[in-house]
């Protein structure tokens, strides 16, 4: 003879939540729409602010967040598949400045106007 299992019996879904959604379609959705998390952290002593956090997050698949206007990372150098060119094409232009500026350091020096 089998027993039922206990805490077997039919359960209906509570009014906010559709039975049968998996952790897949509630991810998919909120994916599909966005989900903003805001929050200001604020650290008083005696009444005197010493550090404000404002922190604020997204949570969105790239499509989502590029129809919002949220493109972010396809210009962030660290990000970047070429981040080692624009790195050294950095490093070329500072040192084409710091020669420009020490040419126009000693042409003043040997009284020419600048």
């Amino acid at each position: 003879m089998t027993h039922p299992a206990p805490y077997r019996h039919s359960m209906q879904p509570s009014s906010y939540s559709r039975g049968g959604d998996s952790l897949a379609d509630v991810l998919e959705r909120i994916l599909d729409k966005g989900v903003v998390i805001a929050g200001d952290i604020v650290v008083n002593v005696l009444d005197i602010e010493l550090l404000t956090l404002k922190v604020r997050l997204l949570i969105a698949s790239v499509d989502t967040a590029k129809e919002m206007g949220i493109d972010w990372w396809t210009s962030d150098s660290f990000l970047s598949r070429n981040a080692e060119q624009l790195q050294r094409e950095n490093d070329d232009l500072r040192e084409r400045l710091e020669r420009v500026e020490r040419m126009l350091t000693s042409n003043n020096g040997n009284g020419r106007a600048s």
